[in-house]
This record gives structure tokens, C-alpha cells and sequence, in this order.
């Protein structure tokens, strides 16, 4: 088979005998790919340090069922500007390690490839602000074809007007009042923001206040988990970066 250029963004990397490393991309061609790049722990010329999990890259590769081939890789960006910092580290980590976890391999998804490489844009060039990583999950589920359902109760099937009562359920399922009686209460401005977040393409378009940010949290954290067969490791250690810069005393 004849070798191929695809954009791509690592979303992991392994060491692999001597001198190898097994990657998976995250291609916009072919979807989920994992490669053998060999000689990449020695050969600077062509792989350069390229294949650190979510860097943007144009990559040589073959494609074949099982282990495909990863002849090069020309670095689009690194994103220092992520790396310099802690806590984006820990975002973009999990939003790759969410894509991971939920593609299956060989089959493109360009909207979801376009949504991730959309948000890592954002977290270089700006501040890493809790609601985009909102914007990501509930656009990463709706792509996916796990769309939150926010007008119709989960259990019941009953519609719900835009002010009806609702809470969440177990796997962020939404719940009206008589089948949800315990759980988070969803009010209507997250819902409103959710569907605002389906409904535009831009990060930082939708911003959500401090209540409806922990709402819409724990819906999105529930759908996410419940198709996700062990917990995700960058999530553990994103939640530990936010503890500790929250601990942080503030110096006036």
C-alpha cells in the first residue's frame, strides 16, 4: 500500500521495542489510527519530538488494518502556550483522552476532528475558561451521536416545556418532577445555554454562570460516563490541578 498525508492530532504514544513508539491519531482522513513510528525515539529528522499527545501534526503514514505505519510527521503546532501552563495541560489532555475513548478506529468523524482542533486553538490563544470545556463535551456527545436529550424526559418519555422542572439522572439522563425526585435540579437557563451550545460553532459564544456551569456539569459528566467502561485518568488529574489552584490564597 502506498503512503498517504493526513492531518492528525496524537492522542497517545507508547515506547515499543528499542527505538519505536506505537501512536494513536486522531486523523481527519481516516479517523482513529493507531501506527508504529519506527526509530522515533532516535530519529530527530523525521519525527523531531512530534509525537507528544495532542500535537497537531501532517503525518506520512500507511494505513492498514491492525498496526498501520507512520513513515513522518511535520509538527503544524506543538501548542506552547498549553504547555506552559498546568491547567491546560490537564484540559486539553482529557479532551484528548475523551476522543480516545469514544472513537472507534478506522472510521472519520471530520466534525469531531474540526471540533477538537477547534478547541485546542482556544486554549492556546485564550484562557481555558470552564465553559468551553462544556461547549466540547456536549458537542463531542451530539457528533457522536449521544446528544443530550433536554426537551423530553429520560424515564417517561414525557416533553418538557422550556420552564418545566427537571433534575438529572443517573448516566445524565434528564428527568421530569414525578420520575426525578432526587438528584440536581437542571433550571432553564442551563438548559437554554446547552442548546445554545449545540446551536453554534464558536467557542467562547456561550458562557455560563457559576449555577448553571455546576448543572450543566453534572449532566455532562454523567452522559460521559456512562459509555466509558473505566475512568478516564486525565479527568482524575485535571480535578486534582483545579483543587489545588483553588486552595491557592489569592495575594491582594
Amino acid at each position: 500500500m502506498e503512503a498517504s498525508r493526513s492531518e492528525a492530532i496524537v492522542l497517545g504514544a507508547m515506547d515499543y521495542r528499542e527505538s519505536d513508539r506505537i501512536v494513536t491519531l486522531f486523523t481527519l482522513q481516516h479517523g482513529k489510527v493507531r501506527g508504529v513510528a519506527k526509530g522515533a525515539k532516535r530519529s530527530m529528522r523525521r519525527f523531531g519530538g512530534a509525537l507528544d499527545p495532542f500535537a497537531r501534526l501532517s503525518v506520512e503514514l500507511v494505513v492498514r488494518e491492525g498496526l498501520s505505519s507512520i513513515r513522518g510527521a511535520d509538527i503544524v503546532s506543538l501548542y506552547p502556550r498549553i504547555r506552559a501552563d498546568l491547567r491546560k495541560i490537564g484540559l486539553a489532555g482529557y479532551a484528548v483522552e475523551v476522543a480516545e475513548r469514544f472513537l472507534p478506529d478506522g472510521a472519520p468523524y471530520p466534525r469531531l476532528f474540526r471540533l477538537l482542533t477547534a478547541y485546542l486553538e482556544h486554549l492556546e490563544h485564550g484562557e481555558g475558561e470552564p465553559s468551553a470545556r462544556r461547549f466540547f463535551e456536549a458537542n463531542l456527545l451530539n457528533i457522536l451521536g449521544y446528544r443530550l436529550a433536554l426537551e423530553q424526559c429520560g424515564a417517561c418519555g414525557a416533553e418538557l416545556p422550556p420552564d418545566a422542572p427537571r433534575r438529572c439522572g443517573p448516566a445524565g439522563v434528564v428527568l421530569c418532577a414525578r420520575c426525578g425526585r432526587v438528584g440536581t435540579i437542571i433550571g432553564p437557563e442551563t438548559v437554554r445555554l446547552l442548546g445554545l451550545c449545540l446551536a453554534t460553532g464558536r467557542f467562547g459564544a456561550v458562557a455560563f454562570p457559576p449555577a448553571a456551569l455546576r448543572e450543566a456539569g453534572e449532566l455532562l459528566d454523567g452522559a460521559i460516563a456512562a459509555h466509558l467502561t473505566r475512568p478516564l485518568n486525565s479527568l482524575a488529574f485535571l480535578r486534582q490541578i483545579e483543587a489545588d489552584l483553588a486552595s491557592v490564597p489569592i495575594i491582594p
